[in-house]
């Protein structure tokens, strides 16, 4: 008896006289003649999309690429319903991407970067990928690739904005420094004594102050 062994996470189409009779799983089976045996993993892919030029809402060309991260959900239907069903997929990706990014402006982009609505991507490319027999698991978007001169005026505005922090807390600082000292200014008005003490403690070694008491004179060496 002729037999058949099916490996873990594939199945296999069994045809006869051109009609599908039974799907088998892994495992030894025993096989019909006259029927024919199509495999099929069931195991994750990975299909890259190419870098494509893609319009955002403002009319600016961007160039996006992407990777769908996909898997036989309907064996029958994925050796059925179409020649090339990976190519459904990946029409239905480019199509999905051009429209997400169709609807953020530059600006937008410039600021998120690559993070555009990925579920709802997915979602797209996973209604089409359902007709087919695929799973689609997750759709990635790799990179969104500004024109040069978007990115030049993006990093110069970028730089600008930390150029004026730095200036701010410059001023932060400065503006806090004359506050002590005015604080200090009149703390010594209201106490003069602290202003003999600090005269003594800042004069050099050696040093012979005269200091005014009642009317007097006191001379004390500097610390």
């Amino acid at each position: 008896m002729s037999t058949i062994t099916i490996a873990p996470r594939q199945v296999a189409i069994e045809t006869k006289d051109g009609l599908v009779t039974r799907t088998l799983t892994s495992g030894k089976h025993r096989r019909i003649r006259g029927a024919t045996y199509t495999i099929v993993d069931l195991r994750e892919q990975l299909l890259t999309v190419a870098p494509q030029e893609v319009l955002t809402a403002d009319g600016a060309q961007v160039r996006v690429s992407a990777a769908v991260r996909w898997a036989v959900g309907d064996p029958i239907a994925f050796h059925e319903k179409a020649v090339e069903p990976l190519s459904s997929v990946y029409l239905a990706t480019q199509v999905a991407l051009r429209d997400a990014l169709g609807a953020v402006g530059m600006d937008a982009l410039a600021q998120r970067g690559a993070r555009l609505p990925v579920a709802e991507i997915t979602a797209a490319v996973a209604a089409v990928g359902l007709e087919v027999g695929i799973r689609v698991v997750e759709v990635i978007v790799k990179d969104v690739i500004l024109p040069a001169e978007l990115r030049a005026a993006a990093t110069a505005v970028l730089a600008a904005k930390q150029r004026g922090l730095a200036q701010l807390e410059a001023a932060r600082a400065e503006t806090a420094a004359l506050r002590s000292l005015a604080n200090g200014a009149q703390l010594l008005d209201r106490h003069p004594a602290l202003a003999t003490l600090r005269a003594i403690q800042s004069a050099p070694p050696g040093t012979q102050l005269v200091l005014r008491l009642g009317g007097g004179e006191e001379r004390a060496p500097g610390q």
